[in-house]
């Protein structure tokens, strides 16, 4: 990864060459250890093919997958390129099934994607688990269009391996928004509480999401992979969907995410990811999570809308 020049406020996370070979020997490879009996808690750095029939089956709570989408895409020097529907089909059949078996049978799963890809993780889904939803992600930035509309929008499939026995904690992902016209009832707050920073109410959260902004150069979990989702949108899914001390599994981890904000929430976790720098990032911020714990837009044991820092960290 080329060392970039950046502003003195830019506050994403580096690695340097000082620290490149420590965090490197904290990787698992297929080389250097069984997989089998080394694989919680860690990042795996391997092709997932490769890797998944090392893994146990059964034994994820929770699966998260933010796979390449169907366009051109280069991850460090790895070129994922688009192609047409049936063969990106193809290519999600050719793990999907797989990652499958690694949920438990009380378990669930989420997978990411965009308008041009959700319709084949749609079909994906359905052949090997029960949807259950689909929540949009309003993620705002996105390149404008002059001849389209300007794609600012993602899709978060949500599957359960059993509709009739699952884990969903509602209570855990309750939203604290601000009261624009506060309803009174014999002049007390109906459904509402005042405070001196203004009048809020705790409400239960809809499978459209807008509160949650892409992690940018001035945010403290920022890295330099080109897909990074937030860890707050992350948080959503681990703290309604396990419970602590449950493992979360992220076969395509990226720069860690997924693994960082189980660790900061209290469950376990796994991930594997073929490249190595993007390994080393997950090592860095799973490092940086022992003791930092913030996720931010998450305080007190609710989620707060966009620009909201300046009251949940007083």
């Amino acid at each position: 990864m080329e060392e970039k020049k950046r502003a003195e406020r830019n506050r994403t996370i580096t690695l340097r060459e000082t620290e490149k070979e420590i965090l490197r020997n904290r990787l698992v490879t297929i080389n250097t250890t069984e997989i089998h009996d080394d694989f919680l808690d860690r990042t795996i750095n391997a092709d997932l093919l490769a890797a998944l029939p090392l893994l146990p089956d059964g034994f994820a709570d929770l699966i998260i997958i933010d796979p390449p989408y169907n366009l051109r895409k280069n991850f460090n020097g790895k070129v994922f390129s688009a192609r047409d529907e049936a063969s990106y089909e193809e290519y999600l059949m050719s793990w999907f099934p797989q990652v499958c078996q690694k949920l438990k049978p009380t378990g669930s799963l989420y997978m990411c994607g965009d308008w041009k890809c959700t319709s084949a993780l749609q079909r994906a889904m359905e052949s090997e688990l029960s949807v259950l939803n689909r929540i949009t992600w309003q993620r705002e930035k996105g390149r404008g269009a002059k001849a389209n509309w300007k794609n600012g929008m993602e899709d978060i499939w949500f599957g359960v391996k059993d509709p009739d026995n699952y884990y969903f904690d509602i209570e855990a992902v309750k939203q604290k928004r601000r009261v624009i016209a506060p309803y009174r009832e014999n002049g007390k707050p109906k459904d509402w509480e005042e405070s001196e920073d203004g009048n809020f109410r705790l409400t239960c959260p809809s499978n459209f999401w807008d509160d949650i902004s892409v992690p940018f150069w001035s945010m403290p979990e920022n890295t330099d992979h080109p897909t990074q989702k937030p860890e707050k949108l992350y948080a959503k899914l681990i703290l309604a969907s396990s419970r602590p001390g449950d493992v979360v599994f992220d076969p395509f981890l990226g720069s860690g995410t997924a693994s960082v904000v189980a660790k900061k929430l209290g469950r376990h976790w796994c991930g594997i990811e073929l490249n190595e720098e993007y390994c080393m990032l997950a090592e860095k911020r799973l490092e940086l999570a022992e003791t930092d714990k913030e996720i931010q837009g998450y305080s007190d044991g609710v989620f707060w809308e966009r620009n909201s820092a300046a009251l949940y960290k007083k």
